[in-house]
């Protein structure tokens, strides 16, 4: 099969990291992109899910910005951040 040269721009170390992890896998970046699209074409999908960052909906936002009006107002209630 004649195969096609593919350009495209990404960070420099996420492709070293990438290229490192295909290799741990015995693969080549190439290889693995190639999966990919394959992949893409078979299911006619992206074929990993992919979702908005809940941090940015409306809802949240909303909450952040009543929060931020109550620590301005000298409402708001300070305390350490507790891990979860």
């Amino acid at each position: 099969m004649k195969a096609t040269t593919l350009t495209m721009r990404v960070d420099p170390l996420l492709k070293e990291q990438a290229e490192a992890l295909c290799a741990e896998m015995g693969l080549t970046l190439s290889t693995a992109y190639t999966m990919f699209l394959k992949a893409m074409v078979r299911t006619r999908s992206i074929p990993f899910p992919i979702t908005a960052d809940p941090f940015y909906s409306k809802k949240n936002q909303a909450y952040l910005a009543e929060s931020i009006a109550e620590l301005e107002a000298g409402e708001g209630e300070e305390h350490d951040l507790i891990d979860v």
